[in-house]
């Protein structure tokens, strides 16, 4: 028999010590095959009421539908703001948009932009990249066309997308007469529908990382259902056929969303032909509300996007992952965007060394069993001067135009914001407002325009 030295045995008992003292997390990350993929889908302005598993009653969506009954549904899931860009920069910063340098849109024109992403903003995809992730964005960026500011140059290996903000058209693919679409650094100019053209390639990214033995995260960002709202004729056809006396504005809206669910059941079929399914995690969610005046619905929520009521900032969403987040789940736990990346991070056994303002949910989705977190949020919007909102609790402090008086609800009591309680309230509408105050001093603090040249 080999003698075993003693010096051998004290190693590798110290070893043995160590590991054991990490978080089982931790522990799993050096295993690959142990940490799942991640695939991210966020919608652009999808109201509420705008998928049938939410209520709407006349859009059908079946493949988001079965997504969520095979998951956990929030009923109370908040974007970071009532537009676009500052969610999206909380969802990749985990922290509160205006403390990232985006508390406004970031525009492709510098006389209506506002926002700028700092250069010291550390990003989802890039913790995940060092993590051993293989990084992808397919869809809309719009956070910003610096060149510092380009997904490649912000921890994602492969960009498949638009660069800029709102697409004028779903079929050229411009802004102000400049196409931005591209391949990581590279210009392109393909033909077809932009919802197909994400689907597409989404798809082949998936298909390209199966087998690679290395874990993927992709953020497969759509621009639908944003204005310009138009759905291919086809799907517009079946929803007018279908939905007798539906407005055609509202019919386009429909069509849109569920030509974009069928993309989404694509991609979630090359998961399963590719053998990924199961061990990939899936989240689907939106950047804010729906939009009124372009069809959207927001059920019975008061407004929609561009406003900090629950219309402009409640939205659908759920998530996937087969043997660890229960089916057919349903929680009123409140998260919000920035939550998610804390939340995969800690799923993943990615490090977070630094300071973020969002929380990890992983033990409601993996224990369906979580206190809440206390702790206020905050909303707001810069355009032209800002829209704030606050929630603590079942309160939420609400000043929804510039200049304007505080408004005060009790979200448990009066979901839909039809009671402003703030003369019945006043201590609770000054304590509420003096941290409001504070947040939006540190917010003021933190540069948002892109420094000169």
């Amino acid at each position: 028999m080999k003698k075993t030295s003693s010096k051998r045995v004290a190693w590798v008992g110290l070893i043995a010590m160590v590991v054991a003292t990490l978080p089982a997390s931790i522990q799993g990350a050096a295993d690959e095959s142990t940490r799942p993929n991640v695939l991210l889908i966020m919608a652009d302005d999808l109201g509420y009421g705008d998928l049938s598993g939410y209520g709407g009653k006349d859009v059908k969506t079946p493949h988001l539908d079965g997504l969520m009954a095979e998951g956990m549904r929030f009923s109370e899931f908040y974007a970071n703001c009532c537009v676009c860009s500052p969610t999206r920069a909380a969802l990749l910063s985990g922290r509160y948009p205006e403390l990232v340098g985006i508390p406004g849109v970031v525009r492709s024109y510098r006389s209506g932009n506002f926002g700028f992403l700092t250069p010291e903003s550390i990003m989802l995809p890039g913790l995940f990249q060092k993590a051993g992730y293989h990084t992808t964005l397919v869809g809309m960026w719009h956070l910003g066309l610096s060149e510092a500011n380009r997904p490649n140059q912000r921890g994602f290996d492969e960009f498949h997308g638009f660069l800029g903000d709102m697409m004028e058209d779903y079929w050229t693919h411009r802004r102000h007469g400049k196409n931005y679409m591209r391949k990581n650094e590279a210009e392109i100019d393909p033909a077809g529908h932009a919802t197909d053209l994400f689907t597409r390639w989404a798809i082949e990214s998936i298909r390209q990382r199966a087998g690679s033995g290395k874990p993927w995260f992709q953020f497969l960002s759509y621009n639908a259902p944003h204005s310009p709202v138009q759905p291919p004729k086809d799907w517009l056809a079946k929803v007018v056929a279908r939905e007798p006396g539906i407005t055609d504005k509202r019919a386009k809206l429909v069509a849109l969303v569920e030509h974009m669910d069928d993309g989404i059941g694509k991609v979630l079929e090359a998961l399963k032909q590719s053998g990924q399914f199961d061990n990939t995690l899936v989240i689907f969610t939106s950047d804010n509300g729906g939009s009124l005046p372009h069809g959207a619905s927001n059920g019975p929520l008061r407004s929609g996007k561009t406003h900090i009521y629950e219309g402009g900032i409640k939205v659908p969403t759920f998530i996937r992952w087969p043997g660890h987040v229960g089916s057919g789940k349903k929680t009123d736990f409140q998260a919000l965007t920035m939550d998610i990346l804390p939340t995969v991070a800690d799923i993943c056994a990615v490090p977070i060394n630094h300071e973020v303002d969002g929380r990890s949910f992983r033990k409601l989705l993996l224990k369906n069993d979580q206190q809440p977190f206390a702790r206020p949020v905050y909303h707001m919007w810069l355009q032209d001067g800002t829209k704030e909102a606050m929630r603590q609790g079942d309160w939420k402090l609400v000043r929804d135009q510039k200049g304007a008086a505080f408004e005060l609800y009790n979200i448990a009591q009066d979901p839909y914001e039809k009671v402003d309680l703030a003369n019945k309230h006043p201590e609770k509408l000054q304590a509420m407002a003096q941290l409001l105050t504070a947040h939006m001093q540190r917010a003021n603090q933190v540069p948002w325009k892109k420094p000169a040249r």
